[in-house]
């Protein structure tokens, strides 16, 4: 199987989801709000609990992901920066969507395609290190005085805390219990992809050049600094190809939460995601093209 053939296996069940997902937009105009509420604080949650917390996962061999989205998220904040101030742009808005991607909605079906389950797991660890970031750091680049309740409400943080310890101290769940966590964890993935399609007919062309120019920055960036680490960390092979696959992603749905949430220019910040997301067919392939090498 050529490499051309394996990423447009990869690439494609994702396209169709998504596409589904633009369709039904259309033709239904459906309100999302309670779907993504449900990823937000159920669904997507309940994915990271039931992988950290797998017992046939290693979650100590992840160690290096975690280190990885921590030096990409970072990296490719500090070279937006300047982007920004030349561009003329408010660094509250354009930084964060550079910063953090969209490894949740396009990253997990991606890393499922490209490498199974285990796959997945990585990806979560990157996933959840990333989450952790934004409500953290993230949020105080939003807004110098950001609210802690923020972080301290949102599911998704607690299902990694309490994921993460019960991984690492060795304390599984019983099956009984870890398996209905998993299905009702495992509907994300889709649902993700659908709410993803459904919000591309959002799309805004009022800020596109900025937009565009993010689009290029966010993967670019991030890519460039994986490459700077790919060698540095005792990665094996599958975990530097979920590194190029996650820094190849594009800007993630949660900036334009956050930025409506501290009133940061969040038309901007939703048209930069937007458009973003629709120029990851051209940049997801290319990250693929560093992973399955």
């Amino acid at each position: 199987m050529t490499l051309a053939l394996r990423i447009l296996e990869i690439v494609l069940p994702v396209l169709a989801i998504i596409i589904l997902g633009f369709l039904l937009g259309r033709l239904w105009k459906p309100d999302m709000r309670v779907m993504n509420r449900f990823n937000l604080e159920l669904f997507g949650p309940f994915l990271v609990l039931a992988y950290l917390s797998d017992k046939s996962i290693d979650l100590v061999s992840l160690w290096p992901l975690a280190v990885a989205a921590i030096v990409i998220v970072l990296g490719s904040g500090l070279i937006a920066y300047p982007f920004a101030k030349f561009g003329g742009e408010s660094a509250r808005t354009f930084v964060p969507p550079m910063m953090f991607n969209n490894c949740g909605n396009m990253g997990l079906p991606l890393a499922l395609f490209a490498f199974g389950a285990p796959g997945v797991a990585g990806m979560v660890a990157l996933f959840t290190t990333s989450n952790l970031l934004h409500f953290t750091v993230g949020q105080f680049i939003v807004n110098k005085h950001a609210d802690v309740k923020f972080f301290l409400k949102s599911p998704m943080i607690w299902a990694t805390v309490v994921g993460a310890s019960l991984g690492l101290t060795g304390t599984h769940l019983p099956d009984a219990i870890h398996t209905p966590i998993k299905l009702v964890g495992d509907s994300a993935i889709p649902l993700m992809l659908l709410s993803l399609g459904v919000r591309m007919n959002d799309v805004k062309w009022e800020d596109f050049s900025t937009s565009l120019v993010g689009a290029a920055i966010c993967p670019l960036s991030s890519l460039f600094v994986a490459g700077l680490i790919a060698g540095w960390l005792p990665m094996s092979k599958e975990q530097i190809g979920l590194v190029y696959l996650f820094a190849s992603l594009p800007p993630a749905v949660l900036n334009f939460l956050v930025a409506d949430y501290y009133k940061q220019e969040p038309a901007k910040v939703a048209s930069i995601v937007l458009v973003g997301n629709i120029a990851s067919i051209l940049f997801v392939p290319f990250g693929l093209l560093f992973a399955l090498r």
